[in-house]
């Protein structure tokens, strides 16, 4: 890989965990859509007593055991669909306990960012635009798939808040819009001598 290529890359990394940075701490976009639980330790007791393991639950459930049917995995999809239409309906990451170091958790969250931002700028040296829009462009458009593969899913299927969703696919539009003009500004002009 290029040193040059490298370097927009890390430093596009950079500028996407910054401006992270500034649309969760210093704006409210991390918040929205988010709300604290009421009556918090009564719900936390419940789950205390009744979930014992990590894990990524959804509620409600369809009650099929390990070897069920298509039939009855059919049947049990429609029941599930009269049960979320008609009362609660959830997804709960949960742990019992978990050992939290933030300093861990910002670093994960800057190595990817850091990823992120040097796959799309080799991405980006891999065609042949050359002006500075048409190579902001093409990490916007890049963010913008990476960005709808998720979210889009998570709020269609799992009922995301769409206040949540929208303000969580403008953060990530933006950070990769950040990395656009980084990487733009790095690779600057092709060499056409060395095209031919």
């Amino acid at each position: 890989m290029n040193m040059r290529i490298l370097l927009a890359g890390i430093l596009g990394g950079i500028a996407m965990f910054v401006w992270n940075f500034v649309g969760h701490a210093v704006l409210p976009l991390g918040e929205v859509g988010v709300r604290e639980m009421p009556n918090e330790q009564a719900v936390l007791d419940a789950m205390k007593t009744n979930l014992t393991e990590n894990g990524l639950y959804h509620f409600p459930g369809r009650g099929l055991g390990p070897n069920a049917t298509r039939e009855e995995k059919s049947d049990a999809m429609k029941r599930l669909m009269e049960k979320v239409e008609t009362g609660p309906s959830g997804l709960l990451v949960y742990h019992p306990s978990r050992p939290v170091s933030f300093g861990r958790l910002l670093g994960i969250e800057f190595a990817t960012d850091v990823l992120q931002s040097i796959l799309v700028v080799f991405l980006l040296a891999q065609t042949t635009i050359d002006s500075f829009i048409g190579r902001v462009g093409f990490v916007f458009v890049a963010g913008v798939l990476a960005t709808i593969t998720t979210n889009v899913s998570y709020w269609n299927w799992y009922g995301f808040p769409k206040r949540y969703t929208a303000a969580y696919m403008f953060i990530e539009i933006v950070g990769f819009l950040c990395v656009g003009i980084v990487a733009a500004l790095i690779l600057g002009k092709r060499n056409t001598q060395s095209a031919t």
